[in-house]
């Protein structure tokens, strides 16, 4: 009688190779489709098609709406760090200059007890100490030494001994940063202007479409587009190579613009995968313990 097929035995104490494959075992890649890429006219906060876009000096494009509200509650947030960072040092000023004067009442209570042989009164109530000269319990004679150590130590098993840990709030950057690159960002963003498409065979479509006002390509996610920071204009990076940089000037407005001034546009990036040559999403499963189930780890990037 012949034996059963390694893909049908299924009573072993270990999973075999087509039954890990079945379970989708190991790593998995998958080419990413249009859906999953953001578009190049989108807002990079909203995700929607942009309204009067700006771009940042990197290349970021989002709607003037949208970054000027995050700029603005940026802000906000700064200031109500740096107010909670004013009241905690001035917190920190007042505690200081009372153990200053508590320092201080100590050193003369005990000049005074020096010379005069009377018993210090402490306002501190963390010091404690009766008439026998015992520490907390009445039962051990310590020195002075001692007392002090027990005076400072942090104890956590007792509730009155508890060190007390406040929140530190740090000084804040000044400085509003890009939501995209993560960069310092001001207010030197500069409008982006893009060629519509008004042909003929265009006018009856309902979705827009944008072109290189210079060789009248359509503007699609796969090509590299370079914006003029001087007028806002958009090329593709071949005009904008061969033409804007070598010429200096806009081939639109005619308005000059530097080298530096080609801003290069990010193109469109999501949280599945970086856009770039190869848009693949990469997860790895391994098996539980006993369970026969598949544990999933987070995507990566590739």
């Amino acid at each position: 009688m012949p034996q059963r097929h390694s893909k049908n035995n299924n009573d072993l104490a270990f999973f075999t190779y087509d039954e890990k494959r079945k379970l989708g075992y190991g790593t998995q890649k998958e080419r990413l489709g249009k859906d999953s890429i953001k578009p190049f006219d989108a807002c990079c906060l909203c995700l929607k098609h942009f309204i009067d876009p700006m771009s940042c000096q990197k290349g970021h494009v989002f709607c003037k709406e949208c970054i000027l509200e995050c700029l603005l509650a940026q802000k906000k947030d700064i200031q109500r760090k740096l107010a909670a960072h004013i009241v905690q040092l001035k917190q920190e000023k007042e505690e200081e200059e009372e153990r200053l004067m508590l320092q201080r009442a100590k050193e003369l209570d005990a000049f005074d007890q020096q010379n005069h042989g009377a018993l210090p009164h402490y306002s501190d109530r963390n010091y404690s100490r009766d008439k026998n000269g015992f520490h907390g319990a009445n039962s051990v004679k310590v020195t002075s030494y001692e007392e002090e150590a027990l005076r400072t130590m942090k104890a956590f098993w007792l509730p009155s001994a508890t060190p007390e840990a406040p929140a530190k709030v740090d000084a804040p950057s000044t400085s509003t940063v890009c939501p995209e690159g993560k960069e310092k960002l001001k207010l030197t963003l500069f409008p982006v202007h893009f060629t519509e498409d008004t042909s003929e065979k265009k006018k009856s479509s309902l979705d827009r479409t944008y072109i290189c006002p210079s060789c009248k390509v359509t503007l699609t996610n796969a090509m590299s587009l370079v914006a003029l920071s001087s007028c806002g204009h958009v090329f593709c990076k071949k005009c904008a190579e061969r033409f804007v940089a070598v010429d200096k000037v806009c081939l639109l407005c005619s308005k000059p613009c530097k080298e530096r001034g080609l801003v290069k546009l990010e193109k469109g990036g999501t949280g599945f995968a970086a856009h770039g040559d190869h848009l693949e999403a990469t997860d790895f499963k391994h098996l539980g313990s006993g369970s026969g189930l598949g544990l999933v780890r987070p995507a990566t990037k590739t």
